[in-house]
């Protein structure tokens, strides 16, 4: 089979590269219509085509447009940040081109895998371009492609999971994990503990194994599948999600299950669980983790509820993000569908907010949409307690912030984006201030008249090294505002 044009590669990777740089670096200039021109900090200007993802940069030289290509504008962006900021990066620059060669890789064998036939499987595995403002989305840590294309969810990857002994006097978990012992037969004195098979080969457990604190009892016999997060799994035959730790750099982060969050996870996970007790919407329960006392952080494993008991009869769940990609079968109606989607995720995130507490990290990833048979919106499920925080902890308006950011911003703005994009004339907006004005939130009011919108720098973030989970925010013009 022919390799994949590198064009191609080339514009999966500089649209999200684009999106950050003209969000949080750039200014627009006048004009309307098609390419679009900045003005870069150092005075360059650069212009693009489209514009929920824009392509073929272009920029003006010596009197001239010139086309550039993916290698030449990771360049442009490392010379603008620096006079933009006053310091340097070298580590960034080269997850920017990993994640170009990610998308090579994962664009070569998607060609030759077999789609899940599974809707929802489909809607997971389906993010080649993934997070849209985020510089390097694909970058897997700079090895090998060998080393992470087996456990790619993009390529369509499952595989079963190996499974270890841990010796009973080490074990440390929390909650409900009953699930993990169904998943195979451990010998006396010890327990059983999945392991994500790319996780064992990143850190080092010689030690333990010599020792005996550490058993291979195998591999499970059924297959899991990677989400959309990569590190967690859903298993079908078990109808049970898990979540690892991947000592990877994923986005913003290193993508373990870090102590500090797992201690915290009961009450989180409680209180969003209390939130969606009652009504349509549902919390995905992330209902308890076991590790090593030796290894508590690389060798964590998080239970999750699967579908049973949660969703609606009849119903197929799909990934908010998934949806905005595309992907074979996907939903995408007009405004009747757009409206049956709005009363299906909004009220359920905002009574979270008001009446409970909880503020949901309600982005694309972390959001489910579960369609009848139509492929009308019907129900809501929510995931991911890490991502929650509580109004007990955080001020009220650093929350309501983030739920902006979070299901306007990242979420709702997207899905709307590519609705106005697939089907000319529609007009998404009228419809989601509809919506967001029918909850009595003294916050609502002020989000509807505020000239902008909280947009996240996730390019400054990295250039600056700050924390992942530092969240900084920018203005951006707000389409809800009269």
């Amino acid at each position: 089979m022919d390799l994949i044009p590198p064009a191609a590669a080339d514009a999966y990777a500089a649209a999200p590269l684009l999106n950050c740089l003209l969000r949080e670096v750039a200014e627009a200039l006048p004009g309307t219509g098609e390419p679009r021109t900045h003005r870069l900090p150092s005075g360059r200007l650069l212009r693009v085509r489209g514009e929920r993802r824009p392509a073929e940069p272009e920029v003006h030289i010596g009197g001239h447009w010139r086309r550039i290509g993916h290698t030449e504008l990771v360049k442009l962006v490392a010379e603008e940040l620096t006079r933009h900021t006053g310091l340097s990066n070298h580590e960034l620059p080269a997850e920017m081109i990993d994640s170009r060669d990610a998308v090579a890789a994962l664009l070569t064998a998607r060609a030759r895998a077999t789609p899940p036939t599974d809707p929802y499987l489909r809607s997971e595995q389906s993010l080649l371009t993934g997070h849209p403002y985020h510089p390097a989305p694909k970058a897997r840590g700079g090895g090998p492609a060998a080393g992470w294309l087996p456990y790619a969810p993009e390529a369509h990857a499952r595989f079963p999971l190996t499974l270890l002994g841990v010796r009973e006097d080490t074990v440390v978990e929390e909650g409900d994990t009953a699930a993990l012992d169904a998943l195979g037969e451990a010998p006396p004195g010890y327990r059983l503990l999945p392991a994500h098979p790319w996780q064992l080969d990143l850190v080092n457990l010689t030690d333990a194994f010599a020792d005996g604190r550490l058993i291979r009892l195998g591999t499970t016999g059924f297959d899991a599948w990677p989400t959309a997060a990569i590190r967690t799994l859903y298993a079908p035959e078990r109808d049970l999600f898990l979540k690892f730790s991947l000592d990877v750099r994923i986005t913003n982060d290193i993508r373990r299950l870090w102590r500090h969050d797992l201690v915290k996870l009961r009450r989180t996970d409680q209180a969003a669980g209390k939130a969606f007790a009652d009504g349509p919407a549902a919390w995905l329960s992330d209902r308890g983790y076991r590790t090593a006392d030796f290894a508590f952080e690389e060798l964590a494993v998080l239970v999750r509820d699967g579908f049973q008991g949660h969703l609606r009869p009849g119903a197929t769940p799909l990934l908010a993000a998934g949806l905005v990609e595309g992907f074979e079968g996907a939903p995408s109606g007009g405004t009747a569908w757009w409206e049956a989607y709005l009363r299906a995720v909004v009220p359920p995130a905002l009574a979270a907010f008001a009446d409970h507490g909880v503020v949901l990290e309600a982005h694309l990833q972390n959001t489910l949409v579960a369609v009848d048979a139509d492929g009308t919106p019907v129900q809501a499920l929510f995931r991911d307690a890490e991502g929650v925080k509580l109004l007990a902890d955080v001020d009220r308006a650093a929350g309501w912030e983030r739920l902006v950011y979070t299901l306007v911003v990242n979420h709702l703005c997207e899905v709307a984006a590519v609705l106005a994009e697939r089907h000319p004339g529609l007009d998404p907006w009228p419809a989601l201030r509809r919506e967001l004005a029918r909850h009595g939130l003294p916050e609502i009011t002020a989000l509807l008249a505020s000239p902008t919108l909280p947009g996240k720098t996730n390019l400054l973030l990295r250039w600056t090294e700050a924390d992942g989970a530092d969240a900084r925010y920018l203005p951006l013009p707000n389409p809800l505002a009269p």
